[in-house]
C-alpha cells in the first residue's frame, strides 16, 4: 500500500483531499533543497530529514511522493484527539501536527480542549501558534487562519 493509501485508509479521502492542497500552499514548493526560515535544511513542501543534502533536485512526482509519506507519517499525532472529529478538523489537526511536530501537537492545548469536548476552543488554539524562531512570521498568521477556518467549518 503505497503512502496516499495509508493516509486515506487512517484519514479518510475528504480530509486527504483537504490537507494536501492547504500544506502545498503554505509550505510552498521548491524542487529542490533550501534552508527554512528557523536555518533547516528541507526540500519540496516542508519535507525534512537526514536524508537532504544541500544541491539536491526533485521531480515534481518526487515532492508529491515526500508530503504523502510525511503526512502518513504526522497522521499518528491525530491518534491524541480521543474524541470524534469531523474532515475539516482532521485537515486542519494534520496540517498542523506537520508544521509543527507530533510531540509539539499531541502535548498542546489544542489537545487537551478538544479531548475536554470544547472543540470551538481547541479551533481557537491555532490562530497562538504563529511564532517560529522567537519571531511571528506572516505566513503563518495566515497558514493558522486557514487551519482554523477548515477546523470551524462544521461547529
Amino acid at each position: 500500500m503505497n503512502d496516499r493509501a495509508k493516509l486515506i485508509t487512517k484519514i479518510g479521502a475528504t480530509a486527504v483531499a483537504l490537507v494536501i492542497p492547504v500544506v502545498t500552499y503554505y509550505e510552498g514548493k521548491v524542487n529542490r533543497t533550501y534552508v527554512d526560515p528557523v536555518g533547516v535544511l528541507t526540500s519540496c513542501s516542508g519535507h525534512t530529514g537526514p536524508e537532504l543534502k544541500p544541491g539536491q533536485t526533485f521531480t515534481d512526482e518526487q515532492c508529491l511522493a515526500q508530503l504523502e509519506a510525511d503526512l502518513t507519517k504526522h497522521s499518528i499525532a491525530l491518534d491524541c484527539v480521543r474524541v470524534p472529529v469531523t474532515d475539516g478538523q482532521k485537515a486542519a489537526f494534520l496540517s498542523f501536527a506537520f508544521n509543527v511536530g507530533t510531540g509539539a501537537f499531541c502535548g498542546s492545548t489544542l489537545v487537551r480542549k478538544a479531548n475536554t469536548g470544547d472543540m470551538p476552543g481547541a479551533c481557537a488554539e491555532l490562530s497562538k501558534w504563529v511564532y517560529a524562531g522567537g519571531k511571528q512570521l506572516p505566513g503563518l498568521v495566515k497558514r493558522r487562519a486557514a487551519e482554523r477556518a477548515m477546523c470551524e467549518r462544521d461547529l
